[in-house]
């Protein structure tokens, strides 16, 4: 087990430095000046001289990209100065000379634009797509497993022929139409009964300025991100059930004369939620990573509204660190996943 963990860590690694590779040289490589904008329209050519050297922008592309694999890496060689640790707070390994074999936290920089470490910002609003995403994949997940099983057990009747249109519009539709629709009619037009408002964050400031939980602002934004999560998981669970439902443990569990409700739950849907399983999982790394227009059409303050921020300004270290942080999440996901299956399916081990 643990060999199998270290193995798909090492496979992850690999795959962020990938990420950080590619990424970088499509930033780094546009056609804009990143120290520009940070000074607005005023500016000489010293001081964006000087402010390109101080954000690193006067190397060329490869160092500046091992220079960033060294800060993001939590083993690294760093020079051994009273500067570098209290710029990186590692604790040292084995001196090299100069320089020093460290461990560490990643350090994702600061940001051009607010001068904020990029970590800092991803730690305040993590935690609010995190609450989203997680209501809008329980959403997906109750509602798309019991349509599911009740399409299948009532296969070629009127629901099952509705559910199977209804996943498939609900696939089709876009995300971020299903948030305006959501807010232009239960945040605008039936803004009356609902209490709803067509904008708002988790977390916001009350009228006295105190930060506060509301709510209500998490309903619609979850709404519009499960839409898409319980269309597929109903097709998903449909499949997988129809199938399991045909095996001949099924016949046999029957001819023994176990109830319905205990063939049904305990023989074949457990043995039909893999594939569900997977789909939750892709999905919800999906939703974590950043729900992106959702969150733009509501001005929901999470990490998709952030990652935009950063696109907008040209932010190249937070454009980094989303990414970096997308794509973690779904390495994690994956092998979470992986392990998962062992423990719902016993045909399957990992090695």
């Amino acid at each position: 087990m643990w060999k199998y963990i270290l193995k798909r860590l090492l496979q992850g690694s690999v795959v962020l430095v990938l990420v950080v590779l590619i990424i970088s040289s499509v930033i780094y490589l546009a056609p804009v000046d990143p120290e520009r904008l940070t000074f607005g329209q005023r500016f000489d050519q010293e001081t964006l001289d000087a402010k390109r050297e101080e954000l690193g922008l006067d190397q060329p592309l490869y160092v500046q990209m091992l220079l960033y694999l060294r800060d993001i890496s939590p083993l690294a060689l760093m020079p051994d100065t009273p500067a570098s640790q209290a710029k990186y707070n590692f604790v040292r390994l084995i001196p090299f000379g100069e320089q020093v074999l460290v461990v560490k936290w990643p350090y994702l920089r600061e940001s051009f634009s607010s001068g904020r470490p990029v970590l800092e910002m991803l730690r305040e609003k993590v935690p609010q797509t995190a609450i989203l995403a997680l209501a809008a994949i329980s959403i997906g997940l109750f509602f798309g497993v019991i349509l599911g099983v009740i399409a299948a057990l009532k296969q070629h009747s009127w629901f099952d022929h509705s559910a199977v249109v209804g996943s498939v519009a609900g696939i089709s539709l876009p995300s971020y139409v299903s948030a305006m629709l959501l807010a232009l009619i239960f945040g605008y037009w039936w803004h009356s009964w609902t209490g709803l408002d067509t904008t708002g964050s988790l977390i916001d400031l009350d009228d006295f300025g105190d930060e506060r939980y509301f709510w209500k602002n998490l309903l619609l934004p979850a709404i519009a991100l499960g839409i898409r999560p319980i269309a597929i998981i109903t097709q998903l669970t449909r499949s997988a059930m129809l199938e399991v439902l045909s095996q001949d443990y099924v016949r046999t569990a029957k001819a023994k004369g176990l109830a319905k409700q205990v063939i049904i739950i305990k023989h074949c849907l457990r043995n039909a939620l893999n594939p569900v399983l997977t789909a939750a999982s892709g999905w919800f790394a999906a939703l974590l990573a950043g729900a992106f227009f959702v969150e733009s059409v509501f001005n929901y303050n999470g990490l998709g509204l952030l990652t935009i921020q950063a696109l907008r300004d040209y932010d190249i270290p937070l454009i980094l660190g989303t990414v970096l942080f997308t794509a973690g999440i779904f390495v994690i996901v994956n092998i979470l996943v992986d392990l998962l299956y062992a423990l719902l399916d016993p045909r399957i081990r990992v090695v």
